[in-house]
């Protein structure tokens, strides 16, 4: 036997993720990198490496064009920095929508080559048949209703859901579809706060709100907008601090010492005394 024993990692795990439905409120944030996975690991239960890094970190103009090999990149980043959350990592458009055994064999290669606990997938009209089919062989499924950032391009933009009693019908539907199908949660995003709560009340896992109401099981945001790095973020993110401001101050106090050779000064200097 050898002598060196791994360190043992207890995660939250989709059923804890259920258990909670009408208790305490779920703590869920997105994560791209390490760095930030391991400040945010101690206080969240679910971290969602979220296809919204093409956008966040790439600079794509919407999620349509983020790749497998992008999601599982970032998902073992994120898995390599955190110890107590659980991982979700999205099935990026184009992964899933297809054959369900298409899906499944997507999905599988994201939890091996990540070690993630779970994928996430948008829960439109042919999803729920694809994500029973992935439950049914193992892997743990998040759904997602309300406003889909894949289908922007069908919506022609970011548009919440709730304003007609068809899109209010529609949205409850696919919530009760998702959950029959044997998602572990459902995030529920861009909808009136009325809908939400009635979507909530209609399913027997959790929701998770953004853009959607405090009646939720539970909220999350992504994390780079409440942090405050964009000039701009939805109505419904709530900036918890002013990043861009302190980076950009930093940035300029730097290039100042610099310029003015105050950087590097004897501290940050090797073998700068003559013996």
């Amino acid at each position: 036997m050898s002598a060196h024993r791994e360190e043992t990692i207890k995660r939250v795990a989709a059923p804890d993720i259920t258990a909670r439905k009408g208790g305490e409120p779920i703590v869920c944030l997105t994560a791209y990198t390490a760095p930030v996975a391991a400040i945010l690991d101690p206080v969240c239960d679910l971290l969602l490496v979220g296809d919204s890094v093409g956008m966040v970190v790439h600079g794509l103009p919407n999620t349509v064009g983020v790749t497998l090999e992008m999601m599982i990149l970032h998902g073992q980043a994120v898995m390599r920095a955190s110890r107590h959350a659980m991982v979700v990592v999205d099935m990026p458009f184009g992964s899933y929508e297809g054959a369900p055994e298409v899906a499944y064999a997507n999905a599988a290669r994201i939890m091996k080559e990540t070690g993630a606990q779970g994928v996430k997938v948008e829960s439109g009209p042919t999803v729920p048949a694809t994500i029973d089919y992935m439950v049914k062989r193992g892997i743990p499924v998040m759904g997602h209703v309300g406003l889909r950032p894949q289908a922007v391009l069908v919506d022609g933009a970011f548009k919440a859901k709730g304003r007609t009693n068809d899109e209010w019908g529609r949205v409850i539907e696919e919530a009760r579809a998702t959950e029959a199908a044997g998602a572990f949660c459902i995030v529920v995003e861009g909808v009136a706060e009325a809908l939400a709560r009635e979507v909530t009340s209609a399913v027997s896992v959790p929701t998770i709100g953004i853009g959607a109401s405090a009646g939720c099981d539970g909220q999350i945001l992504v994390t780079d907008d409440m942090l405050g790095l964009f000039d701009w973020t939805p109505k419904f993110v709530r900036r918890y601090a002013d990043l861009k401001g302190e980076i950009a101050r930093a940035a300029s106090a730097y290039a100042d010492d610099v310029r003015q050779r105050r950087f590097p000064g004897d501290a940050e200097t090797y073998f700068n005394k003559k013996h």
